[in-house]
């Protein structure tokens, strides 16, 4: 059976051969785009017999006029953070990683006005008006989580330099959309003050182990229904420790803003004469800056006017 196929189909392919070879180069021509004609009908045809199966997908579009804020967290991190021997309460490596790979998210999409981050986690705020991904809330929220976990792996060594990195990063996203400006201060107020709670706890519980002597579990216990003055209290009067001057990232976490920078460029001209001469040029840029700041005051947005788009009112 298979000798008889195979026999049948040399015999078609040498048909095909004589009947071109009868054919002069415009019938040739004719023949091979009929042929490629019909072959295209034929794909069509097939590749829209499945496509129903587009109709299974969902339609996340984000609701228009707001703002989109995709929230990266640290999956498993205090395991992570074990493994490769993270310094207690804060290593500053770790943050400046953390910065770094967000840094690069918003260098990736500039319609990105605002990111804030502390410990393992970061928002960043798209424009009201973005239509980066047509807005749909699973391209923006994988672009921005794939592109935060490759940049850590690749300025891993940046930061720690050759301490390996024993097992991949990975990081959990959502979406959440804030119509208007009084919602979106208010969650990157809330994110600030989640920091704050954190991090004076944070403070207290190592000190009461690194300096104090206690276990893990006594500290804990200690601890707990302790008010924010009863936790400032045993810093200053057990480890003589200021709350209010320990480091500002610390404490108020990393905001990544646009400015405008100006920066100085020497550039070669060449003169009519074929000789070059060195011209200094001076333009202004936009650059990614980290800021340690207060959020919930006024000043912050005061400084920086152009995050927050104008309300619309009917």
């Amino acid at each position: 059976m298979n000798g008889l196929y195979t026999n049948q189909l040399l015999g078609s392919s040498l048909m095909l051969t004589r009947r071109l070879s009868g054919l002069g180069a415009g019938g040739r021509t004719w023949f091979v785009s009929s042929i490629s004609r019909s072959f295209t009908r034929s794909s069509i045809m097939a590749k829209s017999k499945f496509e129903y199966v587009r109709s299974f997908e969902t339609d996340d579009t984000c609701l228009r006029n707001c703002y989109i804020v995709v929230r990266l967290d640290g999956r498993n991190f205090h395991r992570f953070s074990e493994q490769h021997a993270f310094t207690k309460p804060n290593d500053d490596r770790a943050l400046g990683l953390m910065t770094r790979s967000a840094r690069s998210v918003m260098e990736e999409l500039e319609d990105i006005v605002i990111a804030y981050g502390q410990s393992d986690e970061f928002s960043f705020v798209f424009k009201r008006s973005s239509t980066w991904f047509k807005r749909r809330a699973s391209k923006l929220m994988t672009h921005v989580a794939s592109q935060f976990s490759s940049s850590y792996v690749f300025y891993w060594k940046e930061f720690f330099g050759e301490q390996p990195l024993l097992c991949p990063p990975s990081f959990d996203g959502r979406v959440v959309l804030y119509p208007s400006n009084r919602n979106l201060r208010d969650y990157l107020c809330w994110r600030q003050a989640d920091c704050h709670i954190n991090n004076l706890y944070n403070t207290v519980f190592w000190a009461l182990v690194q300096k104090g002597g206690l276990t893990t579990a006594q500290a804990d216990d200690r601890l707990k229904g302790t008010l924010a003055s009863d936790k400032n209290e045993i810093l200053f009067s057990e480890f003589d420790i200021n709350y209010n001057n320990e480091s500002a990232v610390h404490r108020k976490g990393t905001s990544l803003v646009w400015e405008k920078k100006d920066e100085t460029v020497t550039k070669h001209m060449k003169l009519p004469n074929a000789e070059e001469k060195e011209v200094r040029v001076t333009r202004s840029r936009r650059r990614v800056e980290a800021l340690h700041c207060d959020l919930i005051g006024e000043q912050f947005w005061e400084e920086h006017p152009d995050i927050l788009e104008e309300e619309e009112t009917c």
